[in-house]
């Protein structure tokens, strides 16, 4: 059976995006509210199959030049648009200089040995010049919207993923003991270059939101102590919110692992709008909610084991729950808890927007 005949519900040809209460929604301010859509990151091979076997398009990939990017750019709108979403949320990073180990299938930063590990490697880094950077793709995407459609926008990756990728997990837990001054001069360095880097996109006419991902946390507490997050990494979010609500933008993040212990700050100091990705092991949404949801917007929720491991009909079943439990206390969109990657089936990712679509509002 094909894609659009098992999941006819998510009407293709008829999503009427509206960006505008799309905030509403999550800002709790729309007397009439919807449950609506929202994903963190959808990978390329998941946008492949839909595009080619349900959309029925042509699938390009990235590549360098302005006729693959516009192509590739011109797929990315349209899985966004036609599943439903009232904005596109797109990033790109700056080329920091970190290790990676390799294995048979896929990458990983070396948590052991980092680029930065005294002075000296400070001194002779090379780092990246936000000037040198092609803003390009988010200047396309900006203008080539769908009529009510709103772009997200993010620099790949926040200041605390990048700290301990330059330095290494290991490098980075060390220099907290030994040197704080080191640790402080790459924190400040990494800041001011994501700083500069969102001036270049913030004031895009489209842009209704940034939406940065800085995980900070595994499954029993946040990576580094709370006051080494507060002294070193948090005031940069803050910085970055205060650029969004200048603008009077939202100022989303979404942070893996259990950050619990630097929830006020996030909400009452760095004055988050909303907060993504939850695992049901550390606290399931709907438990967030009951305790947060006052106060900032909840995103996402369906847990990622669900996601990669589940049923169709288990993944139906879990988005029907939140949309029901979670959706009636408003500030509340449905998506992944954590993101779509590439070991979530299309059939999954599908089952999840195809159920939003069936059961309408809350």
């Amino acid at each position: 059976m094909s894609l659009s005949r098992m999941f006819s519900h998510i009407q293709i040809n008829n999503h009427r995006p509206n960006k505008a209460k799309f905030i509403k929604n999550l800002m709790g301010e729309d007397g009439n509210p919807d449950v609506p859509l929202v994903e963190y990151i959808i990978h390329d091979s998941i946008i492949k199959t839909i595009m080619t076997e349900m959309l029925n398009r042509e699938w390009i990939e990235w590549g360098s030049g302005p006729k693959p990017q516009k192509g590739y750019l011109d797929n990315f709108i349209e899985i966004w648009y036609r599943l439903g979403y009232d904005f596109v949320r797109f990033e790109q990073s700056l080329a920091f200089s970190e290790k990676h180990l390799s294995g048979k299938d896929r990458s990983w930063v070396d948590q052991q040995q980092g680029t930065i590990r005294n002075w000296h490697d400070f001194e002779k880094y090379n780092w990246p010049k936000v000037e040198d950077f092609d803003f390009s793709s988010y200047e396309y995407l900006n203008k080539n919207l769908p009529d009510g459609m709103g772009l997200i926008v993010s620099h790949g990756g926040g200041v605390f993923e990048h700290l301990s990728q330059i330095m290494s997990f290991e490098g980075l837990c060390y220099s907290l003991t030994d040197n704080h001054e080191l640790v402080l001069a790459i924190t400040d360095k990494l800041g001011n270059l994501m700083s500069d880097f969102y001036k270049h996109i913030i004031d895009l006419d489209n842009v209704i939101a940034l939406w940065p991902g800085d995980d900070m946390g595994y499954r029993t507490g946040t990576m580094i102590s709370p006051d080494d997050l507060r002294e070193f990494i948090l005031p940069w979010h803050k910085h970055f919110a205060t650029m969004a609500h200048d603008r009077n933008l939202q100022y989303f993040l979404h942070s893996c692992g259990n950050v619990l212990a630097i929830m006020d700050d996030l909400i009452e100091d760095i004055k988050i709008d909303g907060k993504h990705s939850f695992e049901d092991a550390i606290i399931p949404i709907d438990k967030f909610q009951q305790f947060y949801g006052e106060r900032t917007a909840v995103l996402g929720g369906i847990d990622i084991n669900i996601l990669s491991a589940g049923t169709i009909e288990d993944v139906r079943n879990r988005t029907r729950f939140l949309i029901e439990k979670c959706g009636k206390f408003g500030r509340f969109g449905i998506g992944s808890g954590n993101s779509i990657p590439d070991y979530v089936s299309a059939e999954n990712y599908l089952a999840m927007i195809d159920e939003k679509h069936r059961i309408g509002k809350h």
